[in-house]
C-alpha cells in the first residue's frame, strides 16, 4: 500500500524469513560464519537459544545456503514427531522413500545405509531441528543416540538444534544429561542493540529499493528499539505499521506517535533492552553457555584437539588463526600512493557480478580516504579498491578490501577483522551492487 508513497520496490518489513533481507550485525555474521566452520569440520550436535521471533529461522535458512556442496541437509520443522517418524522424515529428505514407522531397527539400518553410502561418496549430511524446546525427553535422547552412527573417525549425521530459552530448561533434567553432555557447541542468538535496531532498519530499506534520506530517526529507533525488546520479528511489524499509519497521516516524516500507535495496533508493551550492549569479540561471543567461551573453542578446534568439558572449564587465553582457504585475486590496476587509493572502476565494471568484497569506508574523496586509512592499511583483506559512487548523500569515494569468490569466504574474512574495525559501516557487497552505484558515465558496459 505505501510502497510508491516511500519509493519502495518491494515491502521491506515482512516477518516471513527472506534471505535477500539477512542482517549481518547483532552477531549473526559472526553466528553464522561460526556455524558454518562448526559444521564443516564435522561436530556432531550443536544448540542455537534465540528468543521467540530473534531470528533463529533466518539464521537457518542462510546456514542452508552458506554450507558447501558437499554437505546435504535435512530438516525437521515438526518438534512433535516420535523417534519412528523422525527415522521416515531423515530417510525421506535423504530419497530412501517407500519407509514407513513401525520396525525402528529396519529404519535405523536404511538410515545407516544411506548415510554410509554418502560418507563413501564424500558426502556428509547435517540435521537442522526448529522449535526444539517442544521436543519429547524421548525424542531428544533418540537424536543423542542417532549421532552414534558414526566410521571410525566421523560422525555420518551431524545436529543442529535451534530452540527458545525453554531448550535449556528441558536440558536441565538430569534424565538427559548425557544428551547435554554430547553438545559440543552452545550458542545464543542475542536481541539487537539500539544501535543494531538502527542498523537493521537501514538494511531492509535499502534492499527494498529504497534510497532517500532517513525515514527512521533518532527518537524514532529508540522507540521501536523499547517497544520491540530487540527482536527483529517485533522491529519489522513495528516499523510496518509505523510506515502504514504515516502514510495515513500523508507524511513522509515518522514519529515517535506513529510507532506508539503502531505498538498499540499490536498489543506490544514497552520492553527493557539489555542494559549492556552486546559487544562482538571476534570468534569469542557473549552468547555461549555452560562455561564455554567460543575463543577457546576455536581456538582448539584449528589446532586438532580433542576438547572435554573438564578443559574448557578454564580456557587459555589464545589469539585465533583461521584456515582460510587463500583465495586468488585481479591484480591490482595501480599501488596505493601516499596521498590517495587507486581507483578501480575498470575492474568494478568487469569484476563478476557475484564476486564478494568487503566495503571499508566512504569518504568525500580518495584523498580523505586515505587519511581515514592511515596505519590501518595492512588490517584489511588486500588489495585496497577506490571508486566514485552514488550514495544517498551525493557521490562519494568508496573504498572495498580484498576479493572473494563466494560469500562464505568473505565472511570468514569479515569476521577475521580485529574487534576495532568491525563496525557498522564495514559489511559485505558484491560487484553486481556496486556497479549498480556507480555514476551513469562509469555504469556503461
Amino acid at each position: 500500500m505505501y510502497l510508491e508513497y516511500f519509493g519502495l520496490t518491494d515491502p521491506p518489513f515482512r516477518i516471513t524469513p527472506n534471505t535477500d533481507y539477512w542482517f549481518e550485525g547483532g552477531q549473526r555474521g559472526d553466528l553464522l560464519a561460526t556455524l558454518v566452520y562448526a559444521i564443516t569440520h564435522g561436530e556432531g550436535l550443536i544448540k542455537v537459544v534465540g528468543e521467540v521471533g530473534s531470528g533463529k529461522t533466518m539464521l537457518c535458512r542462510m546456514l542452508q545456503q552458506q554450507l558447501p556442496d558437499n554437505i546435504d541437509t535435512v530438516y525437521l520443522g515438526n518438534p512433535t514427531l516420535q523417534p519412528d517418524e523422525i527415522l521416515v522424515t531423515i530417510l525421506s529428505d535423504l530419497g530412501v522413500n517407500g519407509t514407513t514407522a513401525g520396525n525402528r531397527q529396519i529404519l535405523l539400518d536404511q538410515l545407516n545405509n544411506a548415510l554410509l553410502s554418502r560418507h563413501g561418496s564424500g558426502r556428509r549430511v547435517v540435521a537442522f531441528v526448529e522449535e526444539a524446546q517442544g521436543m519429547t525427553l524421548e525424542s531428544l535422547e533418540f537424536m543423542r543416540l542417532l549421532t552414534n552412527l558414526e566410521t571410525a573417525s566421523d560422525k555420518l549425521l551431524q545436529i543442529v538444534l535451534f530452540g527458545q530459552p525453554e531448550l535449556d530448561q528441558t536440558l536441565a533434567d538430569p534424565r538427559i544429561r548425557q544428551f547435554k553432555d554430547r553438545i559440543t557447541l552452545n550458542l545464543t542468538l542475542p536481541p539487537l542493540s539500539e544501535s543494531d535496531t538502527r542498523n537493521y532498519l537501514r538494511s531492509r530499506l535499502q534492499v527494498a529499493g529504497y534510497r532517500g534520506p532517513d525515514l527512521f530517526s533518532n527518537a524514532v529507533v529508540k522507540t521501536i528499539a523499547r517497544f520491540s525488546g530487540g527482536l527483529s520479528r517485533r522491529i519489522n511489524i513495528l516499523a510496518d505499521k509505523s510506515l502504514l499509519a504515516a502514510y495515513g497521516d500523508e507524511t513522509h516524516n515518522l514519529s515517535v506517535a506513529h510507532v506508539k500507535a503502531a505498538a498499540k495496533d499490536a498489543e506490544m508493551q514497552s520492553a527493557r533492552l539489555p542494559p549492556i550492549k552486546l559487544r562482538r569479540w571476534g570468534w569469542a561471543m557473549a552468547g555461549v553457555t555452560a562455561g564455554l567461551t567460543l575463543l577457546a573453542y576455536l581456538s582448539w578446534f584449528a589446532l586438532g584437539v580433542q576438547a572435554t568439558p573438564a578443559l574448557l572449564t578454564s580456557p587459555p587465553a589464545a589469539k585465533i588463526t583461521l584456515p582460510v582457504q587463500p583465495v586468488a585475486a585481479t591484480p591490482v590496476e595501480s599501488t596505493m600512493t601516499d596521498a590517495s587509493i587507486p581507483d578501480s572502476a575498470n575492474w568494478i565494471r568487469s569484476a563478476p557480478a557475484s564476486t564478494f568484497v568487503i566495503q571499508v569506508l566512504t569518504a568525500k574523496n580518495a584523498e580523505e580516504a586515505f587519511v581515514l586509512l592511515e596505519g590501518k592499511q595492512d588490517q584489511f583483506p588486500q588489495p585496497l579498491r577506490g571508486f566514485n559512487a552514488r550514495t544517498k548523500n551525493g557521490l562519494a569515494w568508496v573504498v572495498v578490501a580484498g576479493e572473494f569468490q563466494d560469500r562464505q569466504t568473505a565472511l570468514i574474512a569479515l569476521s577475521g577483522l580485529p574487534p576495532e574495525l568491525r563496525t557498522p559501516e564495514v559489511f559485505l557487497r558484491t560487484a553486481g551492487k556496486i556497479r549498480a552505484t556507480l555514476p551513469q558515465e562509469e555504469n556503461r558496459t
